[in-house]
């Protein structure tokens, strides 16, 4: 019997060796099949049609803004001659149940006047009365119609308060504004205009700047290098029509000291601030001789705007390194809404979109 039983667990192996050589794979090899069809069934159950606005705000994983890149990608840049303003006449009126709003804050900076402190200081500025792109013929390329209409600082400052309370009940983000047709709004919401610039040292370091404490807007907040907003005293000349790359020259000296013939100077894209209704002209600024050293030993000789910033940080400007600064979680939730497409801008005009976009991807999948 013991032999019998060797010779029929011999016989068993050899068939069970056959069967494993015959059939295993082909069984593995169909198992796989059935269970990938049934994963991509229940996937094509689950699905169903979605609809979603062509327009959103600029994001970066979890890092979600309000700033919407409505020109420019940022790989090519749009040369001053292709951006044409033209300035009316009449000065923004405020609807008559918020022209209490603006007097509130005269009174305010009256009183802070007569208590001997700092009053609220009423520049005159440009509204927006409307943003165009148009293409060039042959070649395609961009051609920007800005029509901008005069106002002041009191008037956007009553505007900024979207979110009070109308005698109706209602709010001005209500009552003006639609979220499926984010561009369109009075031109009197849309009383800032501003450059904002990333600028990049000659030994390849971002200047990121952290705003005061002091400024009545966005305080405390990490920003562009550089933000300069439009002065219709400062950058019009008698009646012509503010030049953008000038304001952006006059934001260099002013908040950098630095001169023009220091660095070269692109436009990349126009964007607008849905949430507070700010319009920024985006620029990437490269400087030719200075690096971080110089560039702080130049600040430490004086700035003419210095209380606008705190704090101010050097990253190497690198899209792996760049992305993780601004995912950083003592940074992401204390960004200026329109400074992280500002960055995202720059590194793809200096590195082409592909690396910039492989290196976004691979940074928040690592999170």
């Amino acid at each position: 019997m013991g032999g019998i039983d060797v010779a029929n667990g011999v016989v068993g192996a050899v068939l069970g060796m056959l069967f494993a050589v015959l059939f295993q794979q082909p069984l593995q090899n169909s198992w796989y099949r059935l269970r990938t069809r049934s994963t991509s069934a229940v996937r094509s159950l689950r699905q169903r049609e979605e609809s979603s606005p062509a327009w959103s705000t600029f994001s970066i994983g979890p890092l979600h803004t309000s700033a919407l890149i409505v020109e420019g990608d940022g790989e090519s840049s749009i040369p001053a001659e292709a951006v044409y303003i033209q300035v009316l006449d009449e000065e923004i009126e405020l609807p008559s149940d918020m022209v209490g709003w603006r007097a509130e804050i005269e009174a305010e900076s009256a009183r802070l006047r007569a208590e001997g402190r700092t009053p609220l200081w009423n520049g005159p500025r440009y509204a927006v009365e409307s943003f165009d792109v148009s293409r060039t013929a042959l070649d395609e390329h961009p051609e920007v119609h800005l029509r901008l209409r005069p106002t002041d600082y009191y008037t956007f400052l009553a505007a900024q308060q979207l979110d009070r309370r109308l005698t109706d009940g209602t709010t001005p983000r209500s009552r003006y504004l639609n979220p499926d047709d984010p561009l369109q709004a009075p031109a009197f919401l849309h009383c800032s205009f501003a450059a904002n610039i990333a600028v990049v040292t000659a030994d390849d370091m971002l200047v990121v700047s952290q705003r005061s404490g002091r400024v009545r807007m966005a305080p405390n907040v990490w920003n562009s290098s550089v933000n300069e907003g439009m002065s219709r005293h400062i950058d019009s000349s008698g009646r012509s029509a503010p030049d953008l790359y000038a304001v952006a020259r006059r934001g260099m000296r002013e908040e950098l000291s630095i001169e023009p013939l220091e660095y070269s100077l692109e436009l990349l894209a126009f964007v607008l601030d849905v949430e507070k209704r700010h319009w920024s002209a985006h620029f990437y600024a490269k400087l030719k001789e200075l690096t971080r050293a110089d560039l702080q030993a130049r600040m430490s000789r004086g700035v003419a705007d210095r209380w606008e910033h705190q704090n101010i940080d050097y990253v190497p400007f690198r899209p792996a390194v760049v992305i993780k600064y601004m995912l950083r979680s003592d940074r992401i939730h204390r960004w200026a809404p329109l400074a992280p497409a500002l960055f995202h801008l720059a590194l793809v005009h200096v590195f082409n979109r592909t690396p910039v976009e492989r290196a976004q991807a691979q940074i928040v999948r690592r999170m």
